[in-house]
């Protein structure tokens, strides 16, 4: 795989600050590594996973019953199930690619995350009523049309999320939950961005280097706990930052919500003193982005997974050999 550096967007570093080695080159591609930022890649891993996630060990067989069971249960509750069992599962940057070609990561893998490809198989296993639909279902929600690198969906403000929103896999929920307090930003897009050495680094033809300005629902920062109890479980929260125009993304971050005990969670794979998936009091969180001050964090979307229609759902074409 050619060797890029590791680009200039953010996830959201997970952990307390703790002392950085120099930054490494990185030579994984795609929506996971826009996801990546300076800050969160100098990080060192301070606690590793104590014990196997809930996949390990289960035999194929075992697996197969696990995702046909109670296939036809509301889809919230099938998404705590399956999240709940990647937690402790380790991170690792961009653990998914095509198999071959540009990025010959697996397809499919769960022995390690990251924040995105956690949702994207947690939802794929989720909506799946046998283990044969689990590939089509994943494959379906990180392509627009076909299973290609140049045709994955990287960037999430112009391809990740507009795409699952079209097929009827997400609906934003942001100002039904925040109400008054939701305001419009947008994510804007342009010929300069993709000069920039970090949008470059994506290897993208300039047929697929898309420019335009994308409107987005925020929940302001500093208003999220003031709404967090009103958010159903299953839920995606999406981290965004401001927009610079350099930077090809300001979602940084996502990961599902939970509710439990009276205090609300985000299960999400966390990268940094996790180093894995957790389930983390969302105050804490959100008070720890709320300190970042080079590329500010300026709030939140939410987003429900849904069960697409076969007309809105489609398929995923694969190129002629």
């Amino acid at each position: 795989m050619k060797v890029v550096a590791v680009l200039a967007a953010a996830l959201l570093s997970q952990a307390p600050a703790v002392p950085t080695p120099p930054e490494d080159v990185d030579t994984r591609r795609g929506a996971e590594v826009l996801l990546e930022s300076p800050s969160a890649s100098k990080q060192l891993a301070t606690a590793r996973p104590v014990k196997p996630n809930g996949w390990v060990g289960l035999s194929a067989e075992a697996r197969a019953a696990l995702v046909s069971e109670d296939a036809d249960a509301p889809l919230a509750g099938r998404l705590l199930r399956m999240s709940e069992r990647f937690i402790n599962t380790p991170y690792v940057l961009s653990p998914l690619g095509e198999g071959q070609g540009v990025d010959p990561d697996p397809t499919f893998r769960l022995d390690a995350v990251d924040c995105l490809t956690f949702v994207e198989q947690s939802m794929a296993l989720s909506l799946a009523g046998s283990e044969d639909e689990v590939a089509p279902l994943l494959e379906r929600i990180r392509y627009a049309s076909s299973p290609t690198y140049e045709d994955r969906n990287h960037l999430m403000e112009a391809q990740w999320l507009p795409n699952n929103i079209r097929k009827g896999f997400l609906t934003d929920v942001t100002r039904r939950y925040a109400g008054d307090d939701a305001v419009t930003v947008t994510k804007s897009l342009t010929k300069v961005t993709w000069q920039s050495r970090s949008s470059q680094a994506l290897g993208l033809p300039k047929a697929q280097q898309v420019v335009g300005t994308y409107p987005l629902n925020m929940l302001p920062l500093e208003r999220v706990m003031a709404h967090a109890r009103d958010i159903p479980s299953g839920t995606i929260l999406v981290v965004m930052r401001e927009d610079l125009p350099l930077k090809a993304t300001r979602i940084t971050h996502l990961g599902f919500v939970v509710q439990r005990k009276k205090r609300t969670y985000l299960r999400h794979a966390s990268r940094g003193g996790y180093n894995r998936v957790v389930d983390e009091d969302l105050e804490t969180f959100l008070a720890r982005n709320g300190r970042y001050s080079k590329w500010k964090v300026t709030g939140v979307s939410l987003f429900e997974p849904r069960r697409p229609d076969t007309a809105s759902g489609g398929s995923v074409a694969r190129p002629v050999p």
